[in-house]
């Protein structure tokens, strides 16, 4: 199997070639992504939270030798809505490169005086301050739930007020999928990236009356994260919302959205 590294900030993925078809995800930089096969400048791939889609072969790193180089690296993910890496650990340093919340980078050395030397996936070093910088988990713990469940809607929280953006996955803009997906994936539990379950995956179908802080509500064409006490936050395109914001399932409550919780199809949890 052929791999190749997104060295792009954001790479769409599109459910076909060319441009006009429909975006399906985000690849963001530093992910290595198994290459499907090819169709001119497209290449078909999968990712490794199992998403498939095509990408612009501009946004990819096919150099066998920085993706096994790359596969070994130590890496961190990026925590800031989006952040520059210079060419020198100041802030008059050039541009060399750009990577959005959820994009890897390899720290080089230790950090000094805040800042951090850090290396893309493509071999490009530079400057990022330290603080957008965070532990990079790719597993998790059962034993840890009343921790990771925190872990969930505080990351969640982190995108309120993003914009949404369908197929999105970043502070720039972000879909209800993406937004808990992503939530999920900084804690290192890859879910399924649409909304709804799928087997293989750690989110399995609870009772309602089961519903904790970090579980996901499930409805049609729409997932959104619960909060506890009966509120949830969501990417939403509808009811005159464009973007990430709480409601509440109370209809007492001054953020009711009537129009969903009659529709709940299911809830969902990994615990």
């Amino acid at each position: 199997m052929e791999y190749a590294l997104i060295k792009s900030p954001i790479a769409p993925l599109m459910e076909a070639p060319p441009h006009e078809n429909e975006i399906t995800d985000e690849a963001l930089c530093g992910v290595a992504v198994a290459v499907l096969g090819r169709c001119g400048a497209w290449v078909h791939v999968r990712t490794h939270y199992r998403y498939e889609g095509w990408v612009n072969e501009t946004h990819l790193c096919f150099h066998q030798t920085l993706v096994q180089q790359w596969a070994n690296a130590p890496k961190a993910v990026v925590l800031q809505a989006w952040a520059d890496v210079l060419d020198a650990p100041k802030v008059q340093g050039h541009l060399i490169g750009e990577i959005p919340r959820g994009g890897l980078l390899s720290p080089v050395g230790e950090a000094q005086d805040g800042w951090q030397k850090v290396r893309f996936c493509d071999g490009r070093e530079g400057f990022l301050w330290g603080a957008f910088l965070g532990e990079y988990r790719t597993a998790w713990q059962k034993e840890d739930e009343p921790a990771l469940r925190k872990a969930f809607t505080e990351t969640a929280l982190s995108y309120l007020g993003t914009q949404y953006r369908w197929g999105g996955k970043t502070p720039l803009g972000i879909d209800c999928s993406g937004l808990c997906s992503m939530a999920y994936l900084l804690n290192g539990v890859v879910i399924y990236r649409d909304a709804h379950i799928l087997p293989d995956f750690p989110v399995h179908e609870i009772d309602r009356s089961e519903i904790k802080e970090g579980d996901l509500l499930y409805f049609p064409g729409h997932v959104a994260m619960y909060l506890g006490n009966g509120r949830y936050i969501h990417s939403t395109a509808g009811n005159n919302c464009h973007g990430v914001v709480i409601n509440s399932l109370d209809p007492q409550a001054p953020d009711y959205r009537a129009d969903l919780p009659g529709k709940l199809t299911c809830c969902g949890s990994i615990f």
